[in-house]
């Protein structure tokens, strides 16, 4: 089984804003191994968002996703690594019960040994950026 993201529980208590980790290669070119992402709970979800969501079959895991398209009884979600796998090519329809939020912003913590000052300034160039919907989602989904 591919790893998938999990969320880190911070303040989710009613709280509207969470934090959640990403784990593994499934959102690789968007969201890459260890980025953070601001996670607004509730919020509704449109094709072409990223998204938190239980997994269907171990509703213990938490995966991010990008919802692709609505099809009856919930979102059809897509990893934007077509090869990691882990995503509605394999469970199927997510329902919207599972979907917990849509992820607004994402923040890329600094790598480990990354002192020099170039390297220093592309990962300030590159750390925080919004989450914008990709509307060419649905163009993936026909060419699978």
């Amino acid at each position: 089984m591919p790893e998938l993201s999990q969320e880190t529980e911070r303040g989710r208590a009613g709280a509207p804003f969470g934090v959640a980790e990403v784990t593994g290669p499934s959102m690789v070119p968007t969201l890459r191994h260890g980025d953070l992402l601001l996670v607004r709970y509730g919020a509704s979800v449109r094709a072409g968002d990223v998204v938190v969501l239980r997994h269907p079959f171990q509703q213990d895991l938490l995966v991010v996703k990008r919802a692709v398209e609505r099809r009856d009884g919930g979102w059809w979600v897509l990893g934007d690594n077509p090869y990691a796998g882990g995503d509605s090519t394999d469970y199927g329809v997510v329902p919207d019960e599972l979907i917990l939020g849509r992820a607004r912003f994402r923040y890329r913590p600094l790598p480990a040994g990354q002192r020099s000052p170039l390297a220093l300034v592309r990962w300030a160039l590159s750390t925080a950026r919004p989450l914008l919907p990709d509307r060419s989602a649905s163009r993936r989904l026909r060419a699978r």
